[in-house]
Protein backbone atom coordinates (compact mmCIF):
# COMPACT_ATOMS: atom_id res chain seq x y z
CA UNK A 1 0.00 0.00 0.00
CA UNK A 2 1.13 3.81 -0.54
CA UNK A 3 1.18 5.09 2.48
CA UNK A 4 -0.12 9.22 1.88
CA UNK A 5 1.62 11.41 4.80
CA UNK A 6 0.31 14.31 5.74
CA UNK A 7 1.74 17.75 3.71
CA UNK A 8 2.92 19.02 6.93
CA UNK A 9 4.90 15.67 8.40
CA UNK A 10 6.27 13.73 4.70
CA UNK A 11 9.03 15.92 4.69
CA UNK A 12 10.07 16.82 8.22
CA UNK A 13 13.24 15.06 8.88
CA UNK A 14 13.95 13.04 12.39
CA UNK A 15 15.96 15.04 14.97
CA UNK A 16 19.91 14.85 14.34
CA UNK A 17 20.62 14.68 17.98
CA UNK A 18 18.20 11.62 18.34
CA UNK A 19 19.44 9.74 15.55
CA UNK A 20 23.20 10.31 17.40
CA UNK A 21 21.74 9.26 20.32
CA UNK A 22 21.93 5.80 18.51
CA UNK A 23 25.37 5.69 18.34
CA UNK A 24 25.96 6.52 22.43
CA UNK A 25 25.17 3.25 23.36
CA UNK A 26 28.81 2.48 22.40
CA UNK A 27 30.14 2.72 25.49
CA UNK A 28 33.06 3.70 23.82
CA UNK A 29 31.88 6.65 22.32
CA UNK A 30 33.14 10.22 24.32
CA UNK A 31 29.12 11.74 24.27
CA UNK A 32 29.74 15.55 23.70
CA UNK A 33 26.40 15.18 21.18
CA UNK A 34 23.97 14.89 23.98
CA UNK A 35 22.05 17.22 25.75
CA UNK A 36 21.40 15.60 29.02
CA UNK A 37 21.42 16.34 32.63
CA UNK A 38 24.20 14.82 34.72
CA UNK A 39 23.38 11.79 35.70
CA UNK A 40 24.44 12.97 39.17
CA UNK A 41 22.21 16.03 39.14
CA UNK A 42 18.85 13.89 40.21
CA UNK A 43 17.43 13.93 43.33
CA UNK A 44 16.65 10.29 43.28
CA UNK A 45 16.30 9.47 46.62
CA UNK A 46 14.01 12.50 47.16
CA UNK A 47 11.93 11.52 43.90
CA UNK A 48 12.19 7.83 45.69
CA UNK A 49 10.82 8.77 48.98
CA UNK A 50 8.11 11.14 47.60
CA UNK A 51 6.37 9.12 45.11
CA UNK A 52 6.09 6.32 48.08
CA UNK A 53 4.44 9.00 50.21
CA UNK A 54 2.26 10.04 47.10
CA UNK A 55 1.20 6.46 46.70
CA UNK A 56 0.13 5.04 50.09
CA UNK A 57 -1.07 8.77 51.03
CA UNK A 58 -3.28 9.96 48.20
CA UNK A 59 -3.20 6.81 45.79
CA UNK A 60 -6.49 8.19 43.84
CA UNK A 61 -5.39 12.16 43.45
CA UNK A 62 -1.70 10.67 41.62
CA UNK A 63 -3.66 7.51 39.66
CA UNK A 64 -6.83 9.03 38.68
CA UNK A 65 -7.65 11.49 35.57
CA UNK A 66 -6.64 15.26 36.74
CA UNK A 67 -7.08 19.03 35.02
CA UNK A 68 -5.48 19.68 31.73
CA UNK A 69 -3.92 23.38 33.40
CA UNK A 70 -1.76 21.32 35.80
CA UNK A 71 -1.47 20.11 39.47
CA UNK A 72 -2.83 23.48 41.19
CA UNK A 73 -0.46 23.06 44.05
CA UNK A 74 2.40 23.02 41.07
CA UNK A 75 0.83 26.11 39.19
CA UNK A 76 1.12 28.10 42.30
CA UNK A 77 4.32 27.08 42.82
CA UNK A 78 5.34 28.05 39.42
CA UNK A 79 4.06 31.05 39.30
CA UNK A 80 5.60 32.15 42.90
CA UNK A 81 8.75 31.18 41.85
CA UNK A 82 8.41 32.94 38.19
CA UNK A 83 8.03 35.81 40.21
CA UNK A 84 10.26 35.40 43.03
CA UNK A 85 13.34 34.48 40.48
CA UNK A 86 12.72 36.26 37.53
CA UNK A 87 10.30 38.71 37.80
CA UNK A 88 7.62 37.25 35.59
CA UNK A 89 3.67 37.43 35.58
CA UNK A 90 0.96 40.12 35.13
CA UNK A 91 -2.37 39.93 36.00
CA UNK A 92 -3.18 38.77 32.62
CA UNK A 93 -1.10 35.97 32.80
CA UNK A 94 -2.03 32.39 33.29
CA UNK A 95 0.09 29.38 33.53
CA UNK A 96 -0.59 25.68 32.59
CA UNK A 97 1.73 22.65 33.21
CA UNK A 98 3.09 20.74 30.36
CA UNK A 99 4.91 17.53 28.74
CA UNK A 100 8.08 18.93 29.07
CA UNK A 101 9.28 22.57 27.55
CA UNK A 102 8.57 20.79 24.23
CA UNK A 103 5.27 20.86 24.11
CA UNK A 104 4.76 24.29 25.28
CA UNK A 105 6.88 24.97 22.17
CA UNK A 106 4.64 23.01 19.66
CA UNK A 107 1.20 24.36 21.71
CA UNK A 108 2.40 27.99 21.31
CA UNK A 109 2.88 27.50 17.43
CA UNK A 110 0.30 25.55 16.73
CA UNK A 111 -2.37 27.86 18.52
CA UNK A 112 -1.13 30.81 16.96
CA UNK A 113 0.11 29.72 13.57
CA UNK A 114 -1.96 29.09 10.77
CA UNK A 115 -0.59 26.85 7.63
CA UNK A 116 2.35 29.06 6.03
CA UNK A 117 2.37 31.37 8.72
CA UNK A 118 6.22 32.18 9.94
CA UNK A 119 7.72 31.67 13.00
CA UNK A 120 11.07 34.05 13.05
CA UNK A 121 13.87 32.46 14.75
CA UNK A 122 17.33 32.83 16.16
CA UNK A 123 19.77 31.26 13.74
CA UNK A 124 20.91 28.37 14.30
CA UNK A 125 18.52 27.42 17.12
CA UNK A 126 16.89 24.44 19.13
CA UNK A 127 16.00 21.67 16.46
CA UNK A 128 13.52 20.42 18.59
CA UNK A 129 11.20 23.75 18.74
CA UNK A 130 12.17 24.13 14.74
CA UNK A 131 11.02 20.85 13.81
CA UNK A 132 7.51 21.58 16.14
CA UNK A 133 7.19 24.61 13.74
CA UNK A 134 7.24 22.52 10.74
CA UNK A 135 5.05 20.18 12.06
CA UNK A 136 2.85 22.67 12.66
CA UNK A 137 2.72 24.06 8.96
CA UNK A 138 4.77 26.92 9.77
CA UNK A 139 7.62 28.28 7.69
CA UNK A 140 10.70 28.82 9.86
CA UNK A 141 13.07 32.54 9.19
CA UNK A 142 16.36 32.17 10.48
CA UNK A 143 18.11 35.35 11.73
CA UNK A 144 21.72 35.59 12.10
CA UNK A 145 22.61 35.17 16.01
CA UNK A 146 26.41 36.46 16.96
CA UNK A 147 28.27 36.39 21.18
CA UNK A 148 25.38 38.92 22.27
CA UNK A 149 22.52 38.25 20.69
CA UNK A 150 20.41 38.60 17.56
CA UNK A 151 21.22 40.62 15.33
CA UNK A 152 18.72 43.35 15.66
CA UNK A 153 18.66 45.35 11.90
CA UNK A 154 18.38 41.64 9.77
CA UNK A 155 15.46 41.23 12.93
CA UNK A 156 13.59 43.96 11.68
CA UNK A 157 14.63 43.39 8.17
CA UNK A 158 12.60 39.64 8.43
CA UNK A 159 9.94 41.35 10.30
CA UNK A 160 9.09 43.88 7.16
CA UNK A 161 9.29 41.29 4.44
CA UNK A 162 7.39 38.57 6.46
CA UNK A 163 3.54 40.02 7.34
CA UNK A 164 2.45 36.62 7.85
CA UNK A 165 5.11 37.08 11.08
CA UNK A 166 3.35 35.48 14.07
CA UNK A 167 6.10 34.50 16.52
CA UNK A 168 9.45 35.61 17.45
CA UNK A 169 11.30 32.19 19.21
CA UNK A 170 13.98 33.28 20.84
CA UNK A 171 16.75 31.03 23.82
CA UNK A 172 18.41 34.66 25.06
CA UNK A 173 19.52 33.04 28.16
CA UNK A 174 22.25 30.04 27.34
CA UNK A 175 21.31 29.59 23.78
CA UNK A 176 21.12 26.44 22.40
CA UNK A 177 23.36 25.31 20.90
CA UNK A 178 25.28 28.79 21.31
CA UNK A 179 25.87 28.76 24.73
CA UNK A 180 24.92 32.40 24.67
CA UNK A 181 23.32 35.59 26.79
CA UNK A 182 21.62 38.02 24.61
CA UNK A 183 22.08 41.28 26.31
CA UNK A 184 19.55 44.00 28.21
CA UNK A 185 19.95 46.08 25.70
CA UNK A 186 19.31 43.63 22.89
CA UNK A 187 16.26 41.89 24.57
CA UNK A 188 14.62 45.44 24.89
CA UNK A 189 15.41 46.22 21.67
CA UNK A 190 13.64 42.56 20.70
CA UNK A 191 10.18 43.46 22.72
CA UNK A 192 10.43 46.80 20.86
CA UNK A 193 10.40 45.54 17.87
CA UNK A 194 7.85 42.70 18.21
CA UNK A 195 5.11 45.44 19.78
CA UNK A 196 6.07 47.33 16.50
CA UNK A 197 5.27 44.78 14.32
CA UNK A 198 2.64 43.05 16.21
CA UNK A 199 4.39 39.80 16.45
CA UNK A 200 3.87 37.50 19.70
CA UNK A 201 7.80 36.36 21.67
CA UNK A 202 8.02 33.09 22.29
CA UNK A 203 10.68 33.05 25.20
CA UNK A 204 12.13 29.58 25.90
CA UNK A 205 13.84 29.54 28.95
CA UNK A 206 14.69 25.95 29.92
CA UNK A 207 18.20 26.61 31.41
CA UNK A 208 17.56 30.23 33.50
CA UNK A 209 18.05 28.38 36.71
CA UNK A 210 21.86 27.26 35.56
CA UNK A 211 24.13 30.14 35.68
CA UNK A 212 27.15 29.41 37.16
CA UNK A 213 29.08 33.09 36.44
CA UNK A 214 28.43 36.64 35.22
CA UNK A 215 25.02 38.81 36.22
CA UNK A 216 21.52 37.92 36.08
CA UNK A 217 20.02 39.22 32.47
CA UNK A 218 15.91 40.08 32.92
CA UNK A 219 13.98 38.06 30.71
CA UNK A 220 12.03 39.45 28.12
CA UNK A 221 9.10 38.48 29.91
CA UNK A 222 10.07 40.34 32.51
CA UNK A 223 9.09 43.52 30.68
CA UNK A 224 6.18 42.50 29.36
CA UNK A 225 3.74 45.10 30.01
CA UNK A 226 1.68 44.42 26.53
CA UNK A 227 0.96 40.92 27.08
CA UNK A 228 3.05 39.95 23.71
CA UNK A 229 5.23 37.32 25.54
CA UNK A 230 4.91 33.88 25.82
CA UNK A 231 7.37 31.94 28.45
CA UNK A 232 8.50 28.33 27.96
CA UNK A 233 10.07 26.55 30.70
CA UNK A 234 11.21 23.04 32.04
CA UNK A 235 11.88 21.06 35.33
CA UNK A 236 13.94 18.98 32.93
CA UNK A 237 17.66 19.96 33.81
CA UNK A 238 16.80 21.10 37.57
CA UNK A 239 14.79 17.75 38.26
CA UNK A 240 14.19 15.39 35.71
CA UNK A 241 14.41 15.08 31.91
CA UNK A 242 12.53 11.42 32.06
CA UNK A 243 10.05 12.84 34.22
CA UNK A 244 9.16 15.47 31.57
CA UNK A 245 7.88 18.67 33.11
CA UNK A 246 7.40 21.86 31.45
CA UNK A 247 5.40 25.10 31.73
CA UNK A 248 4.13 28.14 30.01
CA UNK A 249 2.88 31.37 31.38
CA UNK A 250 1.10 33.56 28.81
CA UNK A 251 -1.96 35.83 28.74
CA UNK A 252 -5.12 34.25 29.35
CA UNK A 253 -6.52 35.07 26.30
CA UNK A 254 -3.77 32.87 24.42
CA UNK A 255 -4.06 30.31 27.08
CA UNK A 256 -7.50 29.66 26.83
CA UNK A 257 -6.94 28.08 23.54
CA UNK A 258 -3.44 27.00 24.76
CA UNK A 259 -5.33 24.57 26.82
CA UNK A 260 -7.97 23.48 24.82
CA UNK A 261 -4.95 22.22 22.38
CA UNK A 262 -3.69 20.09 25.07
CA UNK A 263 -6.60 18.59 25.72
CA UNK A 264 -6.68 17.24 22.22
CA UNK A 265 -2.96 16.46 22.55
CA UNK A 266 -2.43 14.73 26.26
CA UNK A 267 -5.45 15.77 28.36
CA UNK A 268 -3.13 16.64 30.89
CA UNK A 269 0.58 16.08 32.34
CA UNK A 270 1.36 13.23 34.36
CA UNK A 271 -0.04 14.26 37.91
CA UNK A 272 2.27 11.84 39.81
CA UNK A 273 5.64 13.51 38.44
CA UNK A 274 3.80 16.62 39.03
CA UNK A 275 2.84 16.00 42.76
CA UNK A 276 6.35 14.91 43.07
CA UNK A 277 7.63 17.83 41.80
CA UNK A 278 5.81 20.55 43.83
CA UNK A 279 6.64 18.83 46.72
CA UNK A 280 10.54 19.04 45.35
CA UNK A 281 10.48 22.50 44.75
CA UNK A 282 8.44 23.95 47.23
CA UNK A 283 10.98 22.05 50.04
CA UNK A 284 13.67 23.26 51.94
CA UNK A 285 15.91 21.16 49.61
CA UNK A 286 15.65 23.07 46.30
CA UNK A 287 17.41 25.72 46.53
CA UNK A 288 20.72 23.63 47.74
CA UNK A 289 19.46 21.49 45.13
CA UNK A 290 20.17 24.27 42.24
CA UNK A 291 23.60 25.10 43.79
CA UNK A 292 24.94 22.17 43.60
CA UNK A 293 24.07 21.70 39.80
CA UNK A 294 25.19 24.94 39.18
CA UNK A 295 28.82 24.05 40.83
CA UNK A 296 28.64 21.23 38.79
CA UNK A 297 28.31 22.97 35.52
CA UNK A 298 30.27 25.44 36.64
CA UNK A 299 33.19 23.17 37.05
CA UNK A 300 32.49 20.76 33.86
CA UNK A 301 32.46 24.07 31.90
CA UNK A 302 35.67 25.33 32.95
CA UNK A 303 37.23 21.52 32.65
CA UNK A 304 36.01 21.77 29.06
CA UNK A 305 37.09 25.18 28.01
CA UNK A 306 40.25 24.72 30.04
CA UNK A 307 41.16 21.47 27.70
CA UNK A 308 40.10 23.62 24.25
CA UNK A 309 42.62 26.55 25.52
CA UNK A 310 45.50 23.75 25.77
CA UNK A 311 44.45 21.93 23.09
CA UNK A 312 43.06 23.26 20.36
CA UNK A 313 44.68 25.60 17.47
CA UNK A 314 43.92 29.47 17.76
CA UNK A 315 42.10 29.69 15.02
CA UNK A 316 39.22 27.35 15.93
CA UNK A 317 36.34 29.41 17.67
CA UNK A 318 34.06 28.84 20.78
CA UNK A 319 31.96 30.51 22.75
CA UNK A 320 32.40 30.32 26.72
CA UNK A 321 29.20 30.22 28.60
CA UNK A 322 27.72 31.66 31.66
CA UNK A 323 25.65 28.36 32.04
CA UNK A 324 23.87 26.16 30.72
CA UNK A 325 24.92 22.71 29.28
CA UNK A 326 26.39 23.92 26.23
CA UNK A 327 29.30 25.59 23.76
CA UNK A 328 29.88 26.35 20.11
CA UNK A 329 32.60 26.06 18.04
CA UNK A 330 33.35 27.08 14.71
CA UNK A 331 35.80 25.54 12.78
CA UNK A 332 38.34 27.73 10.25
CA UNK A 333 39.21 27.66 6.44
CA UNK A 334 39.93 23.93 4.72
CA UNK A 335 37.53 22.09 6.72
CA UNK A 336 34.64 19.82 5.69
CA UNK A 337 32.12 19.79 8.39
CA UNK A 338 30.72 16.76 7.65
CA UNK A 339 34.01 15.23 7.15
CA UNK A 340 35.20 16.67 10.48
CA UNK A 341 32.52 15.20 12.45
CA UNK A 342 32.41 11.85 11.12
CA UNK A 343 36.14 11.41 11.61
CA UNK A 344 35.61 12.35 14.77
CA UNK A 345 33.30 9.67 15.22
CA UNK A 346 35.28 6.67 14.15
CA UNK A 347 37.69 8.29 16.89
CA UNK A 348 34.98 7.67 19.70
CA UNK A 349 34.08 11.23 19.80
CA UNK A 350 30.41 12.56 19.16
CA UNK A 351 29.88 16.01 18.47
CA UNK A 352 26.64 17.47 17.05
CA UNK A 353 27.12 19.19 13.76
CA UNK A 354 26.20 23.07 13.18
CA UNK A 355 23.55 21.80 10.16
CA UNK A 356 21.46 20.28 12.86
CA UNK A 357 20.15 23.46 14.21
CA UNK A 358 19.92 25.18 10.93
CA UNK A 359 16.58 27.08 10.46
CA UNK A 360 17.29 26.44 6.19
CA UNK A 361 17.62 22.86 6.82
CA UNK A 362 19.83 23.32 2.89
CA UNK A 363 22.10 25.32 4.70
CA UNK A 364 25.86 24.84 5.19
CA UNK A 365 27.60 25.14 8.50
CA UNK A 366 30.96 25.39 9.81
CA UNK A 367 30.43 24.83 13.37
CA UNK A 368 29.58 22.11 15.94
CA UNK A 369 28.05 21.82 19.48
CA UNK A 370 29.75 20.29 22.62
CA UNK A 371 28.25 19.42 25.73
CA UNK A 372 29.87 19.37 28.87
CA UNK A 373 27.27 17.99 31.88
CA UNK A 374 26.83 14.90 30.41
CA UNK A 375 30.68 12.99 29.95
CA UNK A 376 32.83 12.58 32.76
CA UNK A 377 35.78 14.32 33.74
CA UNK A 378 37.61 12.13 32.47
CA UNK A 379 35.60 12.02 29.27
CA UNK A 380 36.17 15.78 28.85
CA UNK A 381 39.75 15.84 28.93
CA UNK A 382 40.53 12.77 26.84
CA UNK A 383 37.52 13.47 24.44
CA UNK A 384 38.84 17.47 23.86
CA UNK A 385 42.26 16.01 23.39
CA UNK A 386 41.39 13.95 20.57
CA UNK A 387 39.34 16.47 18.71
CA UNK A 388 42.14 18.93 19.49
CA UNK A 389 44.68 16.52 17.96
CA UNK A 390 42.35 15.68 14.81
CA UNK A 391 41.98 20.04 14.63
CA UNK A 392 45.60 20.20 14.19
CA UNK A 393 46.09 17.26 12.06
CA UNK A 394 44.42 18.60 9.10
CA UNK A 395 46.79 19.36 5.64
Amino acid sequence: MEYRISEKLKNLKPSAIREIFKSLTDPRIIAFAAGNPAAESFPAEFIEKKAAEILHNSPVAALQYSITEGYPALRTAVKKRLSDAFGIGRDFDETIITSGGQQGLELACKVMCDEGDVVISEDPSFIGALNAFRSCGARVVGVKTEEDGIVIEELEAALKLNPRAKLLYMIPTFHNPMGITTSAEKRSAVYALAKKYGVLILEDNPYGELRFSGRDVPTIKSIDEEGIVIYCGSYSKVLSSGMRLGFLCAPAEVMSKIVVAKQVEDVHTNILSQMICESFVTSDQYLPHLEKIRALYRRKCALMLDAMDKNFPDDVKYTRPEGGLFLWCTLPSGFVLDEFVQTALKNEVAVVPGTAFNCDTTAASDSFRLNYSTPSDEQITRGIEILGRLLKDRK
